[in-house]
């Protein structure tokens, strides 16, 4: 490919955010050219060892009659843009625990003689 991509032309459009342990299933669903896609933005910008690596071996993969597996998943849990926070609720949440006392009443810092 003689051209760099843009970010915004780039098969997975998360791409700058996915984390290198979720890179190899994320790009199962792409074909070689996607990939080398992929590969020609990270050699251009960050062009991070680990990274180019794993793109290069799944264009190796391809070559070799590997195919496209599955569809390109969209978004990672890790960048979302949806709700944040924890889905807990007064109804989900534990009982409400107490941290044992130590110290003195006068002095809770203080442990007790």
């Amino acid at each position: 490919m003689s051209e760099t991509p843009q970010h915004d032309q780039l098969p997975l459009p998360d791409y700058d955010h996915i984390p290198l342990g979720t890179l190899p299933t994320r790009i199962t669903g792409l074909t070689e050219e996607q990939v080398g896609q992929l590969l020609a933005y990270e050699t251009s910008h960050g062009n991070r060892l680990p990274v180019t690596q794993v793109l290069e071996q799944r264009i190796d993969a391809l070559r070799n009659g590997a195919e496209p597996s599955g569809p390109v998943v969209p978004d990672t849990p890790e960048v979302s843009q949806g709700r944040g926070g924890s889905p807990v609720s007064p109804e989900t949440a534990g009982p409400n625990v107490v941290p044992p006392f130590h110290g003195t009443p006068a002095n809770p810092s203080q442990p007790e003689n």
